[in-house]
């Protein structure tokens, strides 16, 4: 009998980690998620909040369980326990307080963006964003227990001051009360994934990204829409990033003139076998500390060029000068394109969009002439794929990837598996194909790349819309192009969480001017002041 019960544990053990389980639970995770984005009565999208805050850490749970990082929890479990209820303690607390302050999930998300720590799973090592998980649980907590304490009535008023709630009933603050087709976009492609999921060849791929960022990520995208993207809000989250962005940039000096790296072992080696070295500061990838450094920068040029005195224009200049350096030593020439393209969307967005137009055209002309009289300059003596690091060869590997399976793809997350069973002499470290499209349509086919398609057509309306001169507008905009632009070079679009930031404060600026219209439509937006002395 004791035999029959431990091979009935057994088999249950295994349907829940290796089984059809984990399939099933991604798929309902997605769904949980997406209704807690699109649902407006607040007690069921507090349920579905909970739901999917319950179901996520089960499914990693599953995921992770035989990784080295919880080899303590399995020698120790009485001390697991009790380190558990204790996070379980500090997560009401801060639940509690945010529920007070709502607000707070502003800075606070904002704070934890750049701070990941790595976890094993799946046979490969993921960069987690744990101090941000910590904010996006407590701030679900905050708006989702009063709710149901509530019984699906009105929330309490609190939630409507200047930097609160935008909506005391956690109904849309549009002004015809719908949700926008951005947000029907982000929380279709969220399911589809997870549908996309359960024929995949790389469903652990496919589980972490859902578990890890996507779910998470749009409970985050749910909390900071519904907040009043405005005045000292605003003011202070430029700061709070700026005040980052520099301190990272002095740890990046630090690495430089030292030569060694805090993080990323990988890195180091890496450095040792090059002539140059690329600082990464906190981040365990240059690329993304450049990323995070040009969207700051992108963001404090719509400061100074809408700036109203000397002395701010003079301090954003001096910071700028500060973070160029920092950008520079990272040596990501994905970054550096995506800070040309931020600065010219918000030139375009502030004066006029032709000499952007020309501007580009001629840098392209340029850089074409430079090419042809100098190729060994830019390493096109190594061939394409030797001058991009290998990246045109992921090109055209999930370019005939998506010819093979055109429709529906090889499943999501299925990329790298695919990728070098098909092409066994591809480098090891293979993670993606560096060029988000490629990866969409390799792994969801046409399906999954109308998807995407729609996401950043509805994406871009939503954010560029009546932007021209309203510079919080305008500047989450550019960073939101700048951004797009970085993953058309490397990676990481919906499983970045500052994608999902900048389309929230995109949406809640929108409707916020949406409001202010029938005051006076002539009359300077108060979003204008946050940029501004």
């Amino acid at each position: 009998m004791a035999a029959a019960g431990d091979y009935a544990w057994r088999v249950l053990a295994l349907a829940t980690v290796d089984g059809p389980l984990p399939k099933l639970g991604v798929v309902v995770v997605a769904l949980l998620a997406a209704g807690a984005m699109l649902l407006r009565a607040p007690r069921p999208r507090a349920l579905f909040t909970l739901g999917a805050l319950a179901l996520a850490p089960v499914l990693l749970l599953a995921e992770i369980w035989h990784a080295p990082q919880l080899r303590f929890v399995h020698q120790h479990p009485l001390m697991a326990i009790g380190a558990a209820l204790l996070a379980l303690a500090v997560l009401g607390a801060a639940s509690f307080g945010l529920a007070r302050a709502r607000w707070l999930v502003a800075p606070l998300s904002l704070a934890a963006l750049p701070f990941r720590v790595p976890i094993a799973a799946g046979g490969s090592t993921a960069d987690l964003l744990v101090p941000l998980y910590l904010v996006i649980t407590a701030g679900a907590l905050a708006a989702s227990v009063p709710a149901l304490r509530a019984g699906g009535a009105r929330e309490q008023p609190g939630g409507s001051t200047a930097t609160g709630e935008g909506s005391s009933d956690g109904r849309p603050r549009g002004r015809d009360g719908r949700w926008s087709l951005l947000e029907w976009a982000l929380a279709g492609y969220l399911v589809l994934y997870a549908v996309q999921a359960l024929y995949s060849v790389g469903f652990e791929k496919a589980l972490q990204n859902v578990v890890f960022f996507y779910v998470p990520f749009a409970l985050l995208f749910a909390q900071l829409r519904e907040l009043r993207w405005e005045g000292d809000l605003v003011r202070g989250c430029l700061a709070l990033e700026t005040a980052l962005a520099v301190i990272f940039a002095a740890i990046g000096f630090g690495e430089y003139a030292t030569g060694t790296l805090l993080l990323n072992p990988k890195l180091i080696a890496s450095d040792e076998l090059h002539p140059y070295f690329a600082v990464n500061s906190v981040f365990y990838d240059p690329d993304i500390f450049g990323r995070f450094l040009a969207l700051v920068m992108t963001l404090l040029a719509a400061a100074l060029i809408w700036a109203r005195s000397r002395r701010l224009a003079l301090s954003v200049t001096f910071v700028l000068a500060v973070l160029w350096c920092g950008l520079l030593l990272t040596l990501s020439r994905s970054s550096l394109g995506a800070l040309l393209v931020g600065l010219a969307a918000l030139y375009a967005l502030r004066w006029r969009l032709w000499p952007v137009l020309g501007a580009g055209a001629a840098v392209i002309a340029v850089g074409l002439v430079a090419l042809a009289i100098s190729p060994t300059t830019f390493g096109l003596n190594q061939g394409l794929n030797g001058a991009s690091s290998g990246r045109a060869s992921l090109i055209t590997g999930g370019g005939a990837m998506f010819e093979q399976r055109p429709l529906v793809g090889y499943g999501s997350g299925a990329f790298v598996t695919e990728y070098r069973r098909q092409y066994p002499q591809a480098a090891s470290g293979v993670s993606a194909s560096h060029t988000i499209p490629v990866t969409i349509a390799a792994e969801q086919g046409a399906v999954g790349l109308a998807a995407y398609l729609v996401l950043l057509a509805s994406a871009l309306v939503v954010l560029l819309r009546r932007a021209r001169g309203d510079p919080a507008r305008a500047a989450v905009a550019a960073a939101f192009l700048a951004l797009l632009f970085n993953t058309m070079l490397y990676a990481d679009f919906l499983e970045d969480p500052t994608t999902w930031a900048l389309l929230a404060i995109g949406i809640a600026l929108a409707r916020r001017r949406e409001e202010l219209a029938p005051a006076g439509a002539a009359r300077e937006p108060s979003s204008a002041a946050p940029v501004t002395a």
